[in-house]
């Protein structure tokens, strides 16, 4: 079989999609007052209320897809709150919950345990520093865990015995990507392997690791740096329709051919903080 064939076998495949419920954290106190990745810039003006404009329009996109959207208070002085991903990791109303590696978002993990406790998830304090859902993509049965510039590989191994699910280590090198889901886009997420699918960008991760996605995910989107640099990996799907970066045109064009339905969003404000579609959603599975 060719790759034409390939391509017109998974384009012609029938994709549905699944409701899913999301904890967002509306940006009532975005700044980016300090420097803890390559996107952020306290030198340059962010505007709150556009981000609080952009950030609605990502909620009302979730609710008119039928999708169940719950909010976590933000609190001030916690400008990197609304990138809810990092919160925790949650499957079967298990929350894991998230140990920031700078002080300026430590006090996020324990406002987002509090959340998860007052709503009945049985919370696990985690001994590891990890980033939550940025480094941690439920894909199928599989965990992808991402390490390198945030979370612990110690993590994982924690991770891996609190859900009893197979988890693989990936080690992002680009800084740029510090978390997994700024490299990762997870497609098709229910339960089992045999047709789970990924995007990824190749150079976010060290040779071993490309390997192993390579040969876990032989007909995985394969993004473009250009993409990719405007964080157009960082996509939330129900595996039919896919929430992405306005911008991210290439991978538009992509996820079209393989049967896809993208939805461009501009979220170009809260991207100065380093965050984007997915950033912004924790998936919160019970």
């Amino acid at each position: 079989m060719t790759n034409t064939d390939i391509a017109a076998q998974l384009a012609s495949a029938t994709r549905t999609p699944s409701p899913r419920t999301y904890l967002m954290c509306r940006p009532e106190y975005f700044t980016v007052s300090y420097k803890i990745n390559p996107w952020m810039e306290p030198t340059k003006p962010t505007d709150t209320a556009r981000a609080l404009a952009q950030w609605q329009t990502l909620y009302d996109t979730y609710l008119d897809l039928g999708h169940t959207v719950e909010l976590v208070e933000p609190i001030a002085g916690l400008p990197d709150m609304v990138y809810s991903a990092n919160g925790g990791f949650v499957i079967d109303n298990i929350a894991y919950g998230a140990s920031f590696t700078y002080p300026e978002r430590q006090a996020e993990g324990p406002a987002y345990m509090d959340w998860f406790r007052e709503r009945g998830f049985d919370v696990r304090v985690p001994a590891n520093i990890n980033e939550g859902e940025g480094d941690f993509l439920l894909v199928g049965n599989t965990i992808l865990a991402g390490t390198g510039f945030r979370s612990e590989s110690r993590s994982h191994t924690e991770v891996a015995a609190l859900f009893g699910r197979e988890v693989v280590t990936l080690s992002l090198v680009n800084p740029s990507f510090y978390h997994l889901d700024t490299a990762v886009a997870v497609l098709d997420p229910l339960t089992g392997d045999e047709n789970a699918n990924i995007a990824y960008l190749p150079s976010a991760f060290d040779a071993k690791s490309l390997a192993i996605l390579q040969d876990r995910y032989p007909d995985a989107i394969i993004v473009s740096e250009e993409d990719a640099s405007i964080l157009g990996l960082n996509s939330i799907s129900d595996g039919y329709n896919v929430v992405i970066a306005t911008r991210a045109t290439g991978f538009e064009r992509q996820l079209r051919e393989r049967g896809y339905n993208p939805i461009g969003v501009d979220l170009s404000e809260l991207l100065l903080g380093g965050g984007g579609v997915k950033c912004c959603t924790l998936e919160l599975r019970r």
